[in-house]
C-alpha cells in the first residue's frame, strides 16, 4: 500500500475513530485501526467488538492495499505533525509501515487485516432517516438520566421505541437512573413504524452525540433486534444493543400532579445554584416551599449554616414543601433550556414533573428527597 493524504483531513478522522478503541486491550488487533486504500479513497475502521466506527476520506492512491496500525500511536503521530502537512504511508509487510511527512519519518508495526473483526454482519429490519440536529437534541436532553449502575445494565443506555400519543405516531427516547427520568419524543420518521424497542448503550450514545453535533444533514438509522447502524455523510457507526428489557417507565410518570407552578428558568437555576453553595455536598437536598407568598428555596448544613432565596412563580395552589437533590435540579433546568420551567407537584413524597411548558416534547420526572 502506498498513499498520500493531507494531515488536516486524516487527523480528525483518526481522533474520532480512536475514541472507540480502548487503550488497554487483551486482544492486540483491537488496539489497531484498519486502513483500506482503493480508488481515490482511504477507508478507516475501528472497533471494540461492541461498537464499530468507519469513515472514508479522499487521498492519492499509488498502490492500493489494506493493513492495520495501532490506533492511538497513529493518531498521536498525525496530530503532532504540522498543519497542512502532506503524509505518505508506504508499505505494509512484516517490517511495518513507513509514514513520511516533510523531514519526519516513522516506522509503525502492523498486524494483518485478515485478523480484524467485522461486527456489521447481519440484517437490519428497519431503516429510516431524520435530521441530525433532531437526534443530537434528543440525545442531549435525555442522556443525563442514563444510569451508571452496572448491576442494572438495562438502564445503562437510552430506550428508543415507537409510540402512539394523542392519536399521533411518535419516536420516543427515554433514560432513567431510578432517581430521575427524561423522556423526549418527536414525530415518527417514515420507515420506523413497527421498529423493535431498543436500548442504545451509553458509549454508543456518546459517539452518536459527537457524530451529530453541529451537523445539518440527515442521519440514517438502521435497526435490528441486536444492532443499530447510523450513517451520516462518510461516517458510519455500528453498535450492539443492550440485551435486556427496559422497565415500564410509564408507570413512574405521575398523572395526578395538580399543583402547577411556572418559573423563570434563569432565575430558578441561579437561585438553586446559590443556595446549594452553603452545602459541602452537591447532592444535599434543597427544600422548596411553595405557597401564596411565592417560592422559597432553602438549604441547611449543620456544619456551615443555612441559605434561603425567594422567587415569585405563577402559582395559585395550596402550600406544599418538597425536597430535591440540588445537582439533579440544576441538571434538569439546564436540559430544559427554555425561558420558563413548569413544575408539577402532587405530595411531598411523590415524584414531580418538569417541562418547559404544558405539552412540551421533553418531560422530566424527579423523585423527591426527605428534608
Amino acid at each position: 500500500m502506498k498513499i498520500t493524504v493531507q494531515r488536516d483531513t486524516l487527523a480528525p478522522a483518526l481522533a474520532a475513530l480512536s475514541r472507540v478503541v480502548e487503550r488497554r486491550n487483551t486482544i492486540p488487533i483491537l488496539s489497531n485501526i484498519l486502513l483500506r486504500a482503493e480508488g481515490d479513497r482511504l477507508t478507516l475502521r475501528a472497533t471494540d467488538l461492541d461498537i464499530q466506527a468507519e469513515t472514508s476520506l479522499a487521498c492519492e492512491v499509488a498502490e492500493p492495499g489494506c493493513t492495520t496500525l495501532p490506533a492511538h500511536t497513529l493518531s498521536d503521530i498525525v496530530r503532532k505533525l504540522p498543519a497542512s502537512a502532506s503524509i505518505t504511508l508506504d508499505g505494509a509487510d512484516d517490517k511495518g509501515l513507513t509514514l513520511r511527512s516533510g523531514r519526519s519519518r516513522f516506522t509503525v508495526q502492523t498486524l494483518p487485516e485478515s485478523d480484524f473483526p467485522d461486527i456489521t454482519i447481519g440484517e437490519f429490519t428497519h431503516r429510516f432517516s431524520l435530521p441530525a440536529k433532531d437526534l443530537a437534541a434528543t440525545l442531549d436532553q435525555v442522556d443525563f438520566a442514563i444510569s451508571t449502575e452496572e448491576t442494572r445494565y438495562y438502564l445503562n443506555g437510552i430506550h428508543m421505541h415507537a409510540h402512539e400519543s394523542g392519536g399521533e405516531a411518535k419516536l420516543r427516547a427515554v433514560a432513567t437512573d431510578g432517581h430521575r427520568l427524561s423522556r423526549m419524543e418527536m414525530p415518527l420518521p417514515e420507515g420506523a413504524a413497527g421498529m423493535p424497542a431498543i436500548i442504545i448503550p451509553r458509549k454508543t450514545v456518546a459517539e452518536l452525540a459527537r457524530m451529530t453535533k453541529d451537523q445539518d444533514g440527515e442521519i440514517t438509522l438502521e435497526l435490528s433486534q441486536t444492532k443499530i447502524r447510523a450513517t451520516l455523510g462518510a461516517a458510519t457507526l455500528t453498535s450492539k444493543l443492550i440485551d435486556g428489557t427496559f422497565p415500564d417507565y410509564q408507570r413512574v410518570i405521575p398523572s395526578g400532579n395538580d399543583k402547577i407552578a411556572m418559573l423563570d428558568a434563569a432565575a430558578f437555576k441561579a437561585a438553586i445554584d446559590r443556595v446549594a453553595t452553603i452545602s459541602s455536598e452537591r447532592g444535599r437536598a434543597v427544600k422548596l416551599a411553595l405557597g401564596e407568598a411565592g417560592l422559597t428555596l432553602s438549604v441547611t448544613n449543620p456544619d456551615a449554616g443555612a441559605a434561603t432565596e425567594e422567587l415569585e412563580p405563577d402559582y395559585d395552589g395550596p402550600p406544599i414543601e418538597i425536597g430535591f437533590n440540588a445537582r439533579y435540579l440544576l441538571d434538569i433546568v439546564g436540559v430544559l433550556a427554555g425561558d420558563t420551567v413548569q413544575m408539577k407537584l402532587a405530595e411531598p413524597g411523590a415524584p414531580a414533573i418538569f417541562q418547559r411548558r404544558e405539552g412540551d416534547s421533553l418531560l422530566v420526572v424527579l423523585m423527591p428527597m426527605r428534608v
